[in-house]
């Protein structure tokens, strides 16, 4: 509504500050300070009189000045604030401290910001010079980030002496330059600002300096340039801690202003281009009538300046006519580019030169160029007014000027003439305020006023630290529009300017922050801004949309204010809004009203009530007719919230209670019949209860319980044109809210069903709309249904009936024989439900209500209609059927894992599983299954008791604890299994072993291919495939499998093995196959048994008949995507030689990672072999055929031989191991099976391998480890027994040799044995390496059987059969001496 000053920042340690500058010096400046106000008390007394403040103000500011004496010292500082707020300086003689904006955090936790000293020293460096001018240019940053803060603040200081120096914000000295031999008056700067209309010229950026007889100015493109290359020179410099090259002088231009007495302060208009009027006045004045007119006005820069002879002066530079003084600047360039020749140093430019050389050059003293000679134009001439200073206004059109007679002048500088004067502001400081209008205050159509300019309203700020006061008052004619009493020491701040390097490119999209008129105090240390709305420079007429604004502003911090009493709040948000004007403020004020949460719903009435009032009162043709709508319809809403609140709070009548008993005893007839079906699903809601009565987490304001406001309830009601309500569903915690507000009480019996549901009638609301609302709150609120089942449900009736009976519900012509649009909605929301105990119970009142109201019309009509009867209720049946199927369904979801916390369970519903097609139910179930990591044997277990034995009983004998009491395993292992047997009775099709077989497999690899790493969920995956009893099925999950997750990964393993050469490590296992070197050992295992079973039902697929999938009679019009049993059976036969090609393949890759051989496994094979590889299983490929290659078949012989050594010695050192030392293996990667060898000699057969080979190598190799009793066995079954002796002999050589010859332990009887020995077996013995052996200490009995074996294989005409003789002798010997 009214102007502003609001703190926004605040200096810290001032009092350091004070103490720094006026060191040595307080006592003057105490003493200094006091004679000023006691010479100036009379004036001041004059003044006050002349203004006509009272004896008391004077008396007032008499007291306060011992207490203000602390602020006096800033009155003799020079002192400046960046536009931007973030650095503020305050020099005084040599002096100065800096200080830089940082964000604190106050003893209330609350954030803000504060000017604290970030750098003080002494600028001067020449005898005798002080600080007399100091402004601080923020500088734009170019990075294409950027938006509108600026990079760094140079702070530019002028001396006496008349030099000029810029410093960074940390006081270094970047660039210093004498431009004139006088003392710097002022330093003032112009930066870019966005012309406001196509017409406005753009002016350029511009640094100027003062002198007492010269003006010099700056171009701010080059200073921005040079301050940003000399920043960069100076880091550079300090961070190679070499010295600062001094950079070449600025180029500038020099004005000699004449015919002017004295100067004191001037200000940069800029350059303007005057209109073709004006230059043929001109011309006419100064040439007569016969004067000639160039064709284009010359471009001048404007000057002016205030001082005294003339008190004002106007100078025009016409551009052009001087050009900048470089001279100096190019004999500096040359004296580098010469010294460069000579030196390598780096510096600015990349020149330096040495330091005799910088000695010389600053005892030099620079040379200073001549001013420009500029005549004044014209001026404001008054011999005895003295001008002390002038502040341009931010449109550049006019100034303010004080002089030494207490005045503030208005200047058109357009005009050059004087067109306001104010009188009494002795010492006065001036600033500018530049406001933009509002958006939304222009009111006449969006697109029209998106696309109008804005206006902006100009201000000018006087400060009068004599009288204490700071005014504000509209220009250029306008009143005073506002005045603050502030202290009277305190400094204006007004820079005039904002961020120097900017342009009309780089500005787009920027938002600029800079403060333009700022107060500081030196007492308090408060930084504050004016803020001055936009309407208070508008005109009556003009300002009632702004101040309608302004008026809905000041409601919303009315709203906000929750200390308010609700009458205070009722009648100041009454007079706000009958105050506004417009109609579309006074909608969004209605509206903003309507939403707060702090305002009860009494006081709402009320206010709106009196808006509707007063808009009754008023002529029709003023009028907003939906503003009028409005307010009918919100009073309508407000009155039904009240209504509805009354009933709920009001207690039962006597006459409530026999109107309710009326109703009462006429629905008890239709509830025949449902405590039956209560009671025999009464078993699965006491499960399902106890299922969901688990505490959850949930947030407070989504909590039914919670009290609905009057904010919430109107957000969710709209009034139509025709004056029906609709409800609005936005969110389903809002909804639930709202039912749980209207018809909660009533379900619970606590309040008239039927007064309810007579004030919703009444309202306009639709049935089917409460009907939705009535079911939504019932299904929300399951678990408080669940406790009171019995009395919920009756109320739940009586609702319905009471809905069905309202005008529009159920039509009268509705045609019999069709489907009832009423209860099709009821059934729509019951089929959506995820709470399917609570929608069974409502599906159960439905029906009967149902039934009951199509009996009433039979009866009404004298009819039989059994077809329209039996149509309606055949679908509540099947209704009725589905939601116990499910609620059994959900049941067994609900229950969580064995040893889990829970989370969180799927979630079904009819609408759900029809969605989910044929195999939805097998789909829940199958995920239930991998949840709760079900075992394939124990899934099989479960489904075959389910078929034995009577689930029923299971059922009723089920457990019966609390939820509070701990279970233990095998209880928990009855109720899942007693659970999983009732889902399956329910569900004999959809259920059956086959199809949850499949499902449960195909399940387990989709949660693989997720996670390749557990390759338990493949090994489930398998065992899962091969409890499926149909071949038929058994194919297509195969190949699909194998197609879908398979084969890509089976690839990459073949060639990353190939690649390598062997095992792969860990490392390249994860880069190529995306799983460890176990998971793919594993995987590999899988893909040998998945290749077999598809062997295997390929061969029995042709005696069995496909199976015949069905579904349950209910569920038979299931739609959506086909189940995994039906994609199987449409999957094509496969080529059983490609499979068994590639079963080989896995088994020798399975192989090879079990045992970490080297190996290359597709070179195992011919180049048909290899382009098979990988191929579709169902298609026909060129197999290799006939006799192998004898090179490839020895390749595959020794791969084999290395897999059987390598078997052995896992056996081996398994036996001698303890059970805890070898972690667990899934089966697929146990290198110590007993099924290796068995494989082995498969794959010889089927690699041209002869397998006689591979049994003697198995045999010879269980001897070797001493593993005798295995080596017995398989040697039954070699063939040719006389390489086997030959084999056998040689390890018995070298058992006996180890015995005799190597063994540390050799007794006299054995050394007595050697000499006794036939020298030819001494030496054969002799030359035996017992090395080779693994294990060569063996027990003599065993070496003895195993030359028994060696003398029957051998036959007598054999070569070595004597020396076989000869080693049965002895190890007899040997054996008879131990």
């Amino acid at each position: 509504m009214s102007c502003g000053l609001l703190e926004f920042c605040r200096l810290q340690d001032l009092k350091k500050v004070r103490d720094y500058l006026f060191h040595d010096q307080t006592g003057p400046v105490r003493e200094k300070n006091q004679t000023e106000n006691e010479l100036s008390w009379d004036t001041s007394d004059w003044e006050s009189a002349w203004e006509g403040d009272n004896s008391k103000e004077q008396e007032a500011s008499s007291v306060e000045e011992p207490t203000e004496l602390s602020g006096l010292w800033l009155q003799d500082c020079i002192v400046s604030l960046s536009p931007c707020s973030d650095l503020l300086v305050v020099a005084h003689e040599q002096k100065a401290v800096f200080l830089s904006a940082k964000w604190r955090t106050d003893s209330g936790g609350k954030d803000e910001i504060t000017l604290d000293v970030s750098w003080s020293g002494t600028l001067s460096t020449d005898d005798g010079e002080c600080v007399s001018s100091a402004i601080c240019i923020p500088l734009a940053s170019q990075k294409r980030s950027s938006t509108g803060r600026p990079d760094w603040t140079c702070v530019v200081v002028g001396f006496t002496s008349g030099t000029v120096r810029f410093y960074t914000e940390n006081g270094v000295l970047l660039l210093a330059q004498l431009l004139h031999e006088d003392p710097v008056l002022r330093l003032k700067c112009r930066t870019y600002e966005v012309p406001r209309h196509p017409g406005v010229t753009e002016q350029h950026e511009e640094l100027s300096i003062l002198y007492p007889a010269a003006l010099v100015t700056i171009d701010g493109f080059s200073l921005f340039q040079s301050l940003r290359a000399c920043r960069n020179q100076v880091a550079r410099a300090a961070a190679a801690g070499s010295d600062v090259v001094q950079p070449p002088p600025l180029a500038y231009k020099k004005w000699g202003l004449q015919d002017m007495d004295t100067i004191v302060d001037h200000c940069s208009v800029g350059v303007m281009t005057l209109n073709v009027f004006d230059q043929m006045k001109n011309a006419s004045i100064l040439g007569g009538f016969k004067a000639s007119v160039k064709g284009n006005p010359p471009a001048m820069s404007q000057y002016v300046t205030v001082g005294g002879g003339p008190y004002t002066g106007f100078y025009y530079a016409v551009e052009g006519s001087s050009q900048p003084l470089l001279s100096h600047v190019a004999l500096a360039v040359a004296s580098k580019l010469t010294s460069a020749l000579f030196s390598a140093a780096s510096g600015w430019l990349g020149w330096s030169r040495n330091k005799n050389e910088d000695d010389t050059v600053q005892k030099h003293r620079p040379k200073v160029e001549p001013a420009t000679p500029l005549g004044i134009r014209f001026g404001l001439p008054d011999s005895r007014r003295h001008g002390e200073s002038i502040c341009l206004s931010p449109c550049n059109t006019l100034a303010g000027v004080t002089d030494d007679f207490g005045r503030v002048t208005l200047l058109d500088l357009t005009r050059g003439i004087a067109i306001r004067m104010w009188k009494g502001y002795r010492d006065a400081q001036l600033g500018w305020l530049h406001v933009p209008e509002e958006r939304i205050s222009r009111e006449s159509s969006t697109s029209t006023s998106a696309s109008l300019p804005r206006r902006h309203a100009l201000f000018l700020v006087i400060y009068a630290p004599r009288r204490g006061i700071l005014e504000i008052w509209a220009m250029q004619h306008g009143p005073r529009v506002g005045a603050f009493t502030v202290g009277k020491h305190c400094r204006l701040l007004y820079a005039g300017y904002r961020l120097l390097g900017v342009n009309s490119v780089t500005s787009q999209g920027w938002q600029l922050h800079t403060q333009q008129v700022c107060l500081l105090d030196p007492i308090t240390g408060a930084l504050r801004t004016v803020t001055v709305p936009f309407h208070l420079a508008l005109s009556d007429k003009k300002s009632e949309g702004a101040k309608d604004m302004h008026l809905l502003k000041r409601l919303t911090t009315i709203l906000k204010t929750a200390e308010l009493e609700p009458d205070i709040l009722e009648n100041e948000a009454k007079s706000v809004l009958l105050d506004i004007k417009h109609c579309s403020i006074k909608k969004e004020a209605l509206e903003s009203l309507l939403s707060s949460n702090n305002i009860p719903v009494l006081c709402l009435t009320n206010i709106t009530h009196a808006l509707f009032s007063a808009l009754q009162q008023q002529d029709p043709q003023q009028v907003d007719p939906a503003l009028l709508q409005q307010c009918s319809s919100q009073l309508k809403l407000l009155q039904l919230y009240t209504d509805i609140q009354s009933v709920h709070a009001a207690a039962h009548t006597e006459c409530c209670q026999s109107v309710g008993e009326q109703a009462h005893q006429h629905n008890i007839e239709s509830l025949d019949g449902i405590e039956g079906e209560v009671t025999r699903v009464s078993l699965v809601l006491q499960r399902y209860a106890k299922l969901t009565s688990k505490p959850s987490v949930s947030f407070v304001q989504d909590a039914p319980d919670t009290p609905l406001s009057v904010q919430a309830f109107l957000s969710q009601m709209e009034c139509t044109e025709d004056g029906e309500l609709k409800l609005i569903c936005r969110s389903e915690a809002e909804w639930n809210q709202l039912g749980s507000f209207v018809f909660w009480g009533s379900l619970c019996g606590k309040s008239p069903s039927h007064k309810i549901c007579g004030r919703l009638q009444q309202a306009g609301i639709s049935p089917q709309q409460l009907l939705g609302l009535l079911l939504s709150v019932w299904l929300q609120r399951e678990k408080d249904v669940l406790q009171n089942t019995e009395e919920s449900v009756k109320n739940l009736h009586t609702l319905l009936i009471l809905l069905s009976n309202m005008e529009g519900a159920i039509e009268e012509s509705w045609d019999p024989q069709s489907v009832s649009p009423w209860w099709q909605q009821a059934r729509n929301i019951l089929v959506q439900s995820h709470n399917s105990a609570a929608a069974l119970l409502a599906a159960f009142v439905a029906q009967r209500a149902a039934k009951a109201n199509i009996t009433s019309r039979a009866d009404i009509k004298l009819q039989s209609e059994w077809e329209a009867v039996s149509l309606e209720l055949e679908h509540w049946v099947v209704c009725v059927r589905q939601l116990e199927d499910v609620a059994v369904l959900q049941t067994l979801l609900l229950l969580p894992p064995v040893g889990s916390a829970g989370g969180a369970s799927a979630q079904c519903s009819i609408k759900t599983l029809m969605e989910g097609g044929t195999g939805g139910i097998t789909d829940n179930v199958s995920k239930w299954v991998f949840r709760h990591n079900l075992a394939p044997e124990q899934l099989k277990a479960i489904l075959q008791k389910g078929e034995d034995n009577n689930v029923d009983v299971v059922i009723e004998e089920g457990p019966k604890e609390s939820v509070n009491e701990v279970e233990t395993s095998q209880e928990d292992a009855d109720r899942t299994s007693g659970l999983l047997g009732a889902v399956c009775k329910r569900f004999p099709h959809s259920l059956s072993p086959n199809l949850l077989f499949a499902h449960c497999c195909w399940e387990y690899v989709v949660q693989w291919n997720k996670d390749p790493e557990e390759g338990l969920h493949l090994c489930q995956a398998v065992e899962h495939l091969k409890l499926v009893s149909s071949p038929h099925i058994q194919l297509g999950i195969c190949t699909m499998m194998w197609s879908t997750f398979i084969v890509k990964r089976f690839s990459a393993a073949a060639f990353l093995v190939e690649k390598v050469g062997k095992a792969p490590k860990d490392r390249l296992c994860r880069r190529d196959v995306g799983m460890g070197d176990r998971a793919l050992t594993s995987f590999l295992g899988c893909c040998v048994q998945l290749l077999q079973i598809l062997m295997e039902v390929d061969s029995a697929i042709a005696e069995v008949p496909p199976p015949e999938l069905s579904v349950e009679e209910v569920w038979c019009g299931a739609e959506g995507p086909a189940s995994i049993a039906d994609l199987a059976l449409e999957q094509k036969g496969v080529h059983y030689p490609l499979v068994q090609h590639h079963c080989l393949l896995a088994s020798l890759l399975h192989a090879a990672m079990t045992f970490s051989l080297k190996v290359k496994p597709l070179s195992l094979f011919d180049s048909k072999g290899k382009n098979a590889f990988f191929r579709d299983l169902t298609t026909i490929q060129l197999m290799p055929s006939g006799v192998m290659d004898p090179g490839l078949v020895l390749l595959r012989q020794e791969f084999l031989l290395r897999v059987l050594t390598s078997w052995v010695q896992c056996v081996d050192h398994a036996s001698n191991s303890t059970p805890g030392d070898s972690p667990s293996l899934l089966p697929t990667c146990d290198p110590k099976a007993n099924w290796w060898p068995s494989v082995c000699l498969e794959l010889g057969s089927l690699l041209q391998v002869n397998p006689d080979i591979l049994r003697r190598h198995l045999v010879c190799q269980l001897y070797n480890q001493g593993l005798d009793p295995q080596a017995e066995e398989v040697m039954l079954e070699v063939e040719d027994k006389d390489v086997l002796g030959s084999q056998l002999l040689v390890i018995t050589g070298q058992r006996l040799s180890y015995s005799l010859l190597h063994s540390q332990n050799q007794t006299q009887p054995a050394m007595e044995l050697l000499a006794r020995l036939p020298p030819t077996l001494c030496t054969w013995l002799k030359a035996m390496d017992p090395t080779e052996l693994r294990c060569p200490l063996v027990p003599l009995p065993q070496t003895s059987r195993l030359v028994g074996h060696l003398i029957e294989m051998l036959p007598e005409n054999h070569a070595q059969y004597s020396l076989a003789l000869h080693l049965l002798e002895a190890v007899d010997a040997l054996t008879t001496e131990d």
